[in-house]
């Protein structure tokens, strides 16, 4: 088909900004989608692509055609589902950033739950909590906790979960118990991934933002759970980190009702449009397996 030749590869390198990522994402060599993407340029005698020997960017024409192209390529997505029904079985291979145990014991095994459902569909999962670039590093979609900042990715609410606030009872009678957020700047805090933790008002309803220090920074949360247990200070983290502390007596809520009310967990992901098919049915799963639970 010489009118189709080139076109998922220049979209595919339009959208990732790289010939390595799109030919990876395409499963062929990097050669390959550069004499594909020059075959198109010469046919369409325009310059679609800039390129460097560091970057790629799309041009002002390139641009113009890959937003006609866009909804031509969802377009053939659409009718090849249509027409596969049932009968095409979902395969390939899904990449997922995630961090935190919720990723980890509760959306993670949710995964599995639809490899398990799709023998022919590879997962690979890789936990950290660095703030990967989906699109360069070749990820399919992350999943994440927290307020997120805008950026030109797509986010999915997949459930809200509460922050809680919690102390060993025997720091609590060393060193007295916080009777509001400000008074925490008195006291030893377990600093996680930032030092000013956000709380909510509740006469008013704003953000009460405080500032806090404290003898150990950690995102690891083992050697957090640990340092309550041992007194070190007041960690504040989402409730399902902290439960089995309060369960087991080694921790004692403190400051109820000033949590902040805003965080959530997320699946994030770039445009559906050029998605893999098998790639949208396991983020549709996901988002299914938390219906129940999201408000």
């Amino acid at each position: 088909m010489a009118l189709w030749d080139g076109i998922e590869e220049f979209a595919t390198v339009a959208q990732t900004g790289s010939f390595t990522t799109a030919a990876r994402r395409l499963n062929v060599s990097t050669s390959h989608i550069s004499r594909r993407v020059q075959a198109l340029e010469d046919r369409l005698g325009t310059k679609l692509l800039a390129r460097t020997t560091r970057t790629v960017r799309v041009t002002e024409r390139g641009a113009e055609y890959l937003a006609q192209i866009e909804n031509v390529i969802s377009g053939l997505q659409e009718a090849n589902q249509s027409i596969a029904g049932d009968v095409a079985a979902l395969s390939g291979l899904i990449r997922v950033s995630a961090a935190g145990p919720f990723a980890e014991t509760v959306a993670a095994p949710r995964l599995l739950d639809f490899a398990q459902a799709n023998p022919r569909i590879t997962l690979e999962i890789d936990f950290n909590n660095r703030n990967v670039d989906l699109i360069a590093d070749g990820y399919d979609f992350a999943l994440r906790y927290g307020v997120l900042s805008s950026s030109s990715l797509i986010a999915r609410k997949l459930v809200n979960h509460r922050l809680s606030c919690v102390a060993a009872p025997a720091y609590l009678a060393r060193h007295g118990t916080p009777q509001t957020p400000q008074d925490l700047r008195q006291h030893s805090c377990l600093v996680a991934n930032n030092d000013t933790w956000l709380f909510h008002d509740p006469e008013s309803g704003s953000p009460l933002p405080v500032k806090i220090s404290g003898r150990l920074r950690t995102n690891n949360i083992p050697l957090m759970q640990d340092a309550v247990r041992r007194g070190f200070g007041i960690a504040y983290s989402p409730i399902g980190n902290l439960q089995p502390l309060i369960d087991a007596g080694e921790a004692t809520p403190i400051l109820e009702g000033f949590e902040d009310q805003s965080r959530s967990h997320w699946i994030v992901y770039a445009d559906r449009r050029l998605m893999p098919r098998h790639v949208r049915a396991a983020i549709d799963h996901l988002l299914a397996s938390f219906a129940n639970e999201r408000s």
